[in-house]
């Protein structure tokens, strides 16, 4: 998918972000990120199973969506769960709709035709006409709901946007990052140079999007994963639901939500990263040498 290999001189040997976490030079290191949260009832429940039942390590909230608010109570409920703010400007339905924070006539070229976030398929039309003072006001938006709720996140992302879809949207983000005390999720490969050159760390490895995988032998796939992962700073971005009557009313990808929560909470799972020794972390250790670095100019 990308190049996980650092830029280095024959002379250097690469840094891996897993070192800069403070873990030896063999470590095989994990982020299980479940991403969604608050888009509806039956992926909030099976976000937090995934977490306090299974192997996933922390979560990122879509602040627009109808259960955002269920989402937050989950989460001052559980101050233990690590959480990100999945900045959205997209949105994947046509019958369950969601839109900005911020009034729109505020934020019009974040808008469609019929004055509604983009639909996926519509992702190319958003990133040309894309104010990035409207983009910020959004983001501002989503973040300060959470924050001033008392909520502390460990980092931001993007739903259907990778790495923000564009550089001067990528470097917003990682703006806003700094001000805020966060992380970002980096892993498309201009970003990630960017990164190392600050000494920030940023996955070293392929990363995985669960919407990717086939849906049928997923199970064993997963597994396959887990047995080849290599050495170095890995994440999944992990979209698991209960694939319930609700789901399926709602979400046409509820069998990717189903199959990923099925392996998520297995007993196979746990056992293959102890067998496997893969260390499983959450955004807050990223967070902190983010903190400590600063985010890159």
């Amino acid at each position: 998918m990308n190049d996980h290999a650092f830029e280095t001189s024959a002379a250097t040997p690469p840094v891996l972000s897993s070192e800069l976490l403070g873990f030896p030079p063999d470590a095989r290191v994990l982020i299980v990120n479940n991403d969604d949260f608050g888009m509806y009832h039956a992926i909030n429940t099976a976000v937090v199973d995934s977490i306090e039942e299974g192997i996933a390590s922390s979560c990122s909230l879509m602040v627009p969506c109808p259960w955002a608010l269920h989402a937050m109570h989950l989460l001052r409920r559980r101050p233990e769960i690590p959480f990100g703010i999945h900045l959205t400007l997209v949105c994947d339905t046509t019958h369950y709709r969601w839109g900005p924070l911020v009034a729109k006539e505020k934020v019009p070229s974040l808008l469609d035709e019929r004055g509604g976030l983009f639909t996926p398929a519509g992702v190319p039309e958003l990133l040309a006409r894309a104010r990035l003072d409207e983009v910020e006001l959004e983001f501002r938006a989503q973040i300060d709901a959470v924050v001033d709720t008392g909520l502390a996140p460990t980092h931001l992302d993007w739903h259907c946007l990778a790495d923000g879809g564009r550089e001067d949207i990528f470097d917003l983000t990682v703006a806003l990052a700094e001000e805020y005390g966060l992380a970002v999720r980096v892993w498309l490969e201009p970003g990630r140079r960017k990164s190392r050159r600050q000494g920030l760390p940023v996955t070293d490895n392929d990363f995985l999007d669960s919407f990717g995988l086939d849906i049928d032998g997923k199970a064993a796939r997963y597994a396959e994963l887990l047995r080849d992962l290599p050495v170095g700073l890995s994440e999944w971005a992990v979209h698991p639901g209960l694939g319930n009557e609700e789901s399926r009313a709602i979400d046409g990808g509820w069998r990717v939500r189903r199959t990923d929560y099925e392996f998520l909470t297995s007993p196979e799972a746990r056992e293959l990263l102890r067998r496997e020794g893969i260390v499983v972390i959450d955004y807050r250790t990223v967070q902190q040498a983010w903190s400590r670095t600063g985010a890159p100019r």
